[in-house]
């Protein structure tokens, strides 16, 4: 029985080691903000992703028919791209506060899915804690335009990151995946060696962006892969919702970013939007994942 119960455990503390994975990577890699930006930032992260989930899946065992290659490239360029505006956020926003804003894009593509009168309530949450963070609200210390726009720009792409990848569901999910990744390092990493030049290549620095990536895309993948294949999808998507939280938490324990009250409140409220969306989408829409394959 003991047993039993900890095997039900097991897909829960796999979405929470995954999520928190993620956060970890992601308040690490700001560290590298001041030595080679956010551009070079990104190269680092989004390349060694790719070098690793390459060695980790092989993917050139699966053969690819032509149309599902021009939908990796898509799927690989929103994902480069949304890495990129995602960074170039953290520069003058939270952590915590960008994954939120963040949070919308995978929200509306859930909602326009689905469509149904129960999904303006969950719009709402999101509209409510949304404003709370952007720049003209009174009632806090104002977040910084650029960097809101920018978490913006990450949120849509994310959406386009999502309704790319629908369209390669038919593929194992490791060969779309470390596809996508080399696809967006292809396209992040000229950016950031144009940006941050030969400090890309100091040896400490190399190590820990390698450290950096297994830590923010091989963990993750491989703990949501085990969560998927035991819980249903609107329950991984419930899980995920937490995201916003922990990426707060990890923001004030690992690079010292305190948030008011009124901030805390707005994640709370882009966290309840997104499980109820999850837990209210019907079964052909897909549930948010905090990670969608290894997002920030």
């Amino acid at each position: 029985m003991t047993f039993r119960r900890f095997g039900n455990l097991v897909p829960l503390l796999a979405v929470l080691g995954s999520v928190t994975a993620l956060g970890i990577g992601t308040s690490f890699a700001k560290q590298l903000f001041p030595l080679v930006g956010s551009l070079g930032t990104t190269a680092l992260r989004v390349g060694f992703s790719a070098l690793l989930l390459l060695m980790l899946w092989r993917p050139w065992r699966w053969k690819l028919a032509r149309a599902d290659a021009k939908a990796v490239l898509r799927y690989g360029v929103a994902l480069g791209l949304m890495n990129l505006m995602f960074y170039m956020s953290l520069r003058t926003i939270p952590f915590g506060l960008a994954v939120a804003i963040e949070f919308s894009g995978p929200l509306c593509v859930a909602m326009y899915a689905s469509r149904r009168p129960v999904d303006f309530l969950w719009l709402l949450l999101a509209v409510c804690g949304l404003a709370l963070l952007l720049p003209w609200n009174p009632g806090t210390a104002p977040l910084d335009p650029v960097g809101v726009l920018f978490a913006l720009g990450a949120a849509v792409l994310w959406g386009a990151y999502i309704v790319f990848g629908k369209r390669l569901g038919h593929l194992h999910a490791g060969q779309s995946v470390a596809l996508g990744l080399s696809v967006a390092a292809l396209v992040v990493v000229p950016i950031g060696v144009w940006n941050a030049g030969a400090a890309l290549l100091q040896p400490q620095l190399l190590l820990y962006g390698v450290g950096v990536a297994a830590v923010s895309s091989a963990i993750p993948i491989s703990l949501e892969m085990v969560a998927l294949k035991r819980l249903p999808k609107s329950a991984f998507g419930i899980m995920t919702s937490m995201e916003p939280a922990v990426a707060a938490l990890l923001g004030l324990l690992v690079l010292g970013e305190h948030l008011s009250a009124l901030q805390w409140l707005a994640i709370v409220l882009t966290m309840l939007a997104a499980a109820g969306s999850a837990f209210t989408a019907p079964k052909q829409v897909p549930a948010i994942s905090a990670a969608q394959a290894v997002v920030q």
